[in-house]
């Protein structure tokens, strides 16, 4: 995004060129969940679609100013269908490496490398796009995933009984999945809620050049609210992780999405004190929100779908949150105070969409 507003120059192509690197995950997740299921070592599946994923960033940085702008589009589109394989397809072998009554802890720590992850990330991106310019944090970020690719390979394989048990075919595997997300209420009302909240969290990062060039002076310095909302996320998961049972986690999946409906609110102030407070305030609900869902789909994802499920959710979540960058876009040129009021709206919406999804008294959705 930093990279194609300074090499564009228009915070609505910005806005464009993440939302395309981002909305095409709700193809490619649900099938890289499916081949993932059925692998033998699914850690080398994983390190081949984080190579295919470096390079596509790689493609998307030499064609800005180069290649037509609707050519960048088309292959961060393509380089998009793999961006599961950054989230949803690592945690969901966390069990057959994590066994028993280690695993809800192990979730909670998982959460927060999400954290940690998005702490450093948006701060090191920012301080490169001052120091170096806006590409230098592309090429960061394509050695960062490379730096991933020996994990990945290493991930253990498959039991020999559960490779050779599968007889049904991927359409098959795809359907199943996407009927136990439908079909289990508490997997279903986390689901739509965490996709709802993600669209609130894209309109506020079309927002963060703006934020960073009007209320801190400068676009790069927009990108270290993002690291502020990490930080209370990291601290509020790092509590999680201590208690893990202290809470149950649907109640943290609602709560969480009105905090960061009332962060987005305080964000229209436009006061650098008042900003920096409300993405603090944003990490607080965000973080343990992640830890909650991930809480959920594991106890809730059958074991020969569980890659499915955890890369589904994570498509669904990055495909909400490009349609909210794209939605924001145009408005964040309109009124930066408008977009930021809208996004405070869809998250409060994500409450009541948790309480909309009614369960009738034999547990059906």
């Amino acid at each position: 995004m930093l990279a194609g507003f300074a090499l564009a120059g228009s915070a609505v192509e910005a806005s464009s060129l993440l939302a395309g690197i981002t909305i095409s995950a709700a193809v490619g997740g649900p099938v890289l969940g499916v081949l993932l299921d059925r692998a033998g070592r699914p850690g080398r599946l994983l390190a081949g679609a984080l190579v295919l994923y470096a390079a596509g960033l790689g493609m998307i940085l030499v064609g800005l100013g180069r290649l037509p702008f609707a050519v960048v589009i088309l292959i961060a589109v393509v380089t998009g269908l793999l961006g599961p394989a950054l989230s949803g397809g690592w945690t969901a072998q966390l069990p057959r490496v994590v066994l028993g009554d280690h695993l809800p802890r192990a979730n909670a720590l998982d959460a927060m490398t999400f954290s940690v992850a998005s702490l450093a990330g948006p701060a090191l991106a920012g301080g490169l796009t001052e120091a170096l310019g806006a590409p230098s944090a592309v090429v960061v970020s394509v050695v960062l995933i490379a730096l991933a690719l020996p994990t990945a390979w290493r991930l253990p394989a498959r039991p020999g009984q559960a490779r050779g048990a599968q007889t049904t075919s991927v359409i098959s595997d795809l359907a199943a999945g996407m009927r136990t997300i439908v079909g289990r209420p508490s997997l279903a009302r986390a689901t739509l809620t965490s996709v709802v909240s993600c669209v609130s969290q894209g309109m506020l990062t079309a927002c963060i050049p703006l934020l960073g060039e009007r209320v801190l002076g400068g676009a790069g310095r927009g990108a270290v609210l993002l690291s502020c909302a990490a930080v209370s996320a990291l601290v509020a998961n790092a509590v999680i992780a201590r208690f893990p049972r202290s809470v149950a986690p649907e109640t943290i999946i609602w709560v969480s999405v009105l905090v960061q409906a009332v962060a987005l609110a305080l964000a229209t102030v436009g006061s650098p004190v008042v900003l920096i407070v409300a993405v603090l305030i944003a990490g607080v609900g965000e973080g343990p929100q992640l830890a909650a869902l991930f809480s959920i789909r594991h106890r809730e994802a059958p074991e020969h779908l569980r890659s499915q499920i955890f890369t589904t959710g994570a498509s669904l979540k990055i495909t909400g949150f490009a349609l909210g960058a794209a939605v924001a876009g145009p408005v964040v040129g309109w009124s930066l105070p408008g977009a930021l009021a809208l996004a405070a709206s869809v998250a409060a919406l994500a409450a009541l969409a948790f309480f909309a999804y009614r369960v009738d008294y034999h547990g059906q959705p």
